[in-house]
């Protein structure tokens, strides 16, 4: 399976984005699904995570009520929607798969290249 990150962009604080992960080459229903980002000189951070058979979700504590992930009807997307994003908010975003959820990104044996995210004050 290989893993498209795309969406980011550049917005203001307290607006909407919602960045998406696309797969190729396999189902991502196999797969727990996650978002982490990295801003410069920080080390990659978890954001949030959904199961792979149920609609179970689990977030950093920080955007926990602003953001949501879930699954596409098509299966091999996912999705990242984050509401009053804010400053801090601004990193490059990565999808991840892999097999139980964890919040350490070590633990994801699959990765897309990511997306910019950019949230001006």
């Amino acid at each position: 399976v290989q893993l498209q990150a795309s969406g980011g962009g550049l917005v203001q604080a307290g607006d909407s984005l919602r960045v998406s992960c696309a797969a190729s080459g396999g189902a991502l229903s196999t797969y727990v699904m996650a978002w982490f980002r990295q801003s410069p000189g920080k080390e990659r951070e978890f954001v949030a995570a959904i199961g792979r058979h149920t609609s179970n979700t689990w977030y950093e504590e920080s955007v926990e009520g602003r953001f949501t992930i879930s699954r596409g009807n098509t299966k091999n997307m996912v999705y990242l929607q984050m509401n009053g994003l804010k400053p801090e908010d601004t990193a490059v975003y990565y999808c991840a798969a892999g097999a139980i959820v964890d919040r350490r990104a070590a633990r994801y044996d699959i990765w897309g290249q990511g997306t910019q995210v950019t949230v001006s004050s």
